[in-house]
């Protein structure tokens, strides 16, 4: 399948996270490879957006990279604990990005059991196994993405997104979550999800 270019990642970040859904999510790691579909994202819309880590043109240290070029990693910790995948959008100098919530494991299963508890994918319970890459931070145990990921270029052979099979699907649109401190921003549905997939992280809230 054909990885997807700068041009790709270079709009609006609410058009990339719509169409992001159904792409194939890629880090080849060691010879090894993991790969899942992508079934949920959040699109953040930098300077404008009160929920966006750039907004209000914040530039510091940890925003950096989203001030680059399309087509590049931004990583960073919730809660001390979590690390978030964010795909950086628009031209060097507009902050926007896509945050990835939840993926479909396609290959690799056992190396992404054995990175989030540690046992072969066979050994997983059910809710394991539904648990495996159902929200930001589970994917990104799952996928070992951490701050080392932050400002990988996309576009390489190492991190990277393919193009999907193109399957027929649903786009929910829903508000986005856990941003509650950003005002009326908080209610804008700028999440988005394929309907009725089990590896979503959160059904619609509205």
């Amino acid at each position: 399948m054909k990885t997807l270019g700068r041009e790709f990642y270079n709009r609006d970040s609410l058009i990339v996270a719509k169409e992001l859904l159904g792409k194939v999510l890629i880090h080849e790691i060691d010879g090894q490879k993991i790969s899942a579909r992508i079934v949920e994202s959040e699109a953040y819309m930098g300077v404008e957006d009160k929920a966006a880590h750039s907004y209000g043109g914040k530039r510091t240290p940890r925003v950096e990279v989203m001030y680059g070029g399309p087509g590049f990693s931004y990583v960073f910790m919730i809660y001390g604990m979590y690390y978030c995948f964010n795909i950086v959008t628009r031209e060097e100098g507009n902050p926007q990005a896509v945050l990835l919530r939840a993926v479909e494991p396609i290959e690799g299963f056992n190396l992404m059991a054995q990175n989030r508890f540690k046992k072969t994918y066979s050994q997983l319970t059910k809710s394991q196994m539904k648990a495996l890459t159902n929200g930001p931070g589970k994917l990104c145990k799952a996928f070992l993405i951490d701050k080392s990921s932050n400002g990988e270029d996309l576009c390489g052979s190492k991190l990277y997104i393919e193009e999907g099979e193109n399957e027929k699907f649903t786009i929910v649109s829903a508000k986005r979550v856990g941003v509650d401190y950003a005002g009326e921003a908080k209610d804008y549905p700028w999440r988005f999800y394929i309907e009725n997939n089990n590896y979503v992280s959160v059904i619609q809230n509205t």
